[in-house]
């Protein structure tokens, strides 16, 4: 503070340039965290915020500060093997793998999942940077891996318990820290995963089926076992097909790029929206591109499932695969399941599909 204050009054001497200070200004106008940040609360706010919105992206800046300083992104980090300062390491990083985009689209998801649509800029900018200071901090897990080996003495199977951190990869309960000092509730944990940070994988049970969104940076589901129903395979794929989800901002950037985005002081998620509307108005759906948008070699929904062959699974799969047409049609109706064994049992695969279709009962808005 100090230095600064002598700065400021023109009493510090700064001695010559560095041979390099345009390029590291430059460098620290595109991909600086802060700078970054700042760009990002005012372009959800159309550039009103005020101090309050530099005090929030100063907080963004600080959470991502603490990221880039944890042992995994500091060794991800100086792999390109260039021996500088970490500093400088850090801003070719952010500036490489598009800080600025990541946060712009962060900040969208953010200002519609947290609610603040009526609020002042600074409330909005507030409130999206307290969500994204909760999503880079959450804490490593510490996990318990047990290991099953045969004993060379007498030839019995023991169990070894092995103690590992968890950072990329999480499951969806209460976590203790590594320390063992601080619990990060579920809420964080779906906050986190929520977000382009870490975590990128989450385990979860059938808790996680049914009335959690994990959408907005997530659009495949590995199914661990599967279900012994059409319903509850569409629950847990409907987790990650919601509005805005992360395969459709996918496929509107892929659509239109920059081409699109022609004011920079606003959304950029909301000029991508309003093009996808437009362009796509003569299907008469208030579904797109809100929550359905296509484009050619784009991305889908996945779904993964990893039955082994010969496995229970592999058999249920063919039969769930086969029924989700028919499900559709005994949406609504008493004893869905006996409706739904009795059409399988008496139409073949192109029939179900056919009569699904002249069945279907279109609920769209006008």
């Amino acid at each position: 503070m100090r230095e600064a204050q002598k700065l400021a009054d023109g009493s510090l001497n700064l001695g010559r340039p560095p041979a390099d200070l345009a390029r590291v200004l430059a460098l620290e106008a595109l991909a600086a965290p802060g700078t970054t940040a700042l760009r990002a609360l005012w372009r959800i706010t159309q550039g009103e915020g005020g101090n309050e919105t530099r005090g929030a992206a100063a907080r963004v800046a600080w959470g991502l500060r603490s990221l880039f300083n944890t042992p995994e992104a500091t060794a991800l980090v100086r792999a390109s093997g260039q021996r500088e300062p970490y500093w400088r390491s850090v801003l070719r990083y952010c500036a490489a793998g598009g800080i600025q985009a990541t946060l712009d689209e962060y900040a969208h998801v953010l200002r519609e999942s947290e609610g603040l649509f009526d609020e002042s800029p600074d409330e909005i900018a507030l409130g999206v940077s307290q969500a994204m200071r909760e999503a880079l901090g959450i804490r490593a897990s510490n996990l318990a891996v047990d290991e099953l080996y045969v004993k060379e003495t007498d030839g019995e199977v023991g169990l070894r318990s092995h103690r590992m951190r968890g950072h990329f990869a999480l499951r969806f309960g209460d976590e203790r820290s590594d320390d063992g000092t601080e619990v990060t509730r579920t809420s964080q944990i779906r906050g986190a995963f929520n977000s382009p940070f870490r975590p990128f994988v989450l385990a979860t049970t059938s808790v996680g089926q049914e009335g959690l969104d994990f959408h907005t940076y997530c659009h495949a589901v590995v199914h661990w076992n599967l279900p012994s129903n059409p319903v509850d395979l569409e629950q847990r794929e409907g987790r990650v097909h919601r509005y805005k989800g992360h395969a459709v901002r996918k496929n509107l950037a892929r659509e239109y790029g920059l081409s699109e985005v022609r004011n920079l002081r606003g959304d950029p998620w909301e000029q991508l929206f309003a093009a996808g509307r437009r362009d796509r108005s003569a299907e008469n759906s208030d579904l797109i591109p809100f929550w359905i948008f296509q484009c050619e070699g784009g991305a889908k929904i996945e779904r993964h499932v990893p039955a082994l062959p010969l496995s229970r699974d592999q058999a249920r799969l063919v039969a769930l695969r086969r029924s989700l047409a028919a499900y559709r049609m005994v949406f609504g109706q008493a004893r869905q399941e006996d409706l739904l064994s009795y059409l399988l049992s008496r139409l073949s695969d192109e029939e179900a599909s056919r009569v699904a279709q002249e069945l279907r009962i279109n609920l769209e808005p006008p």
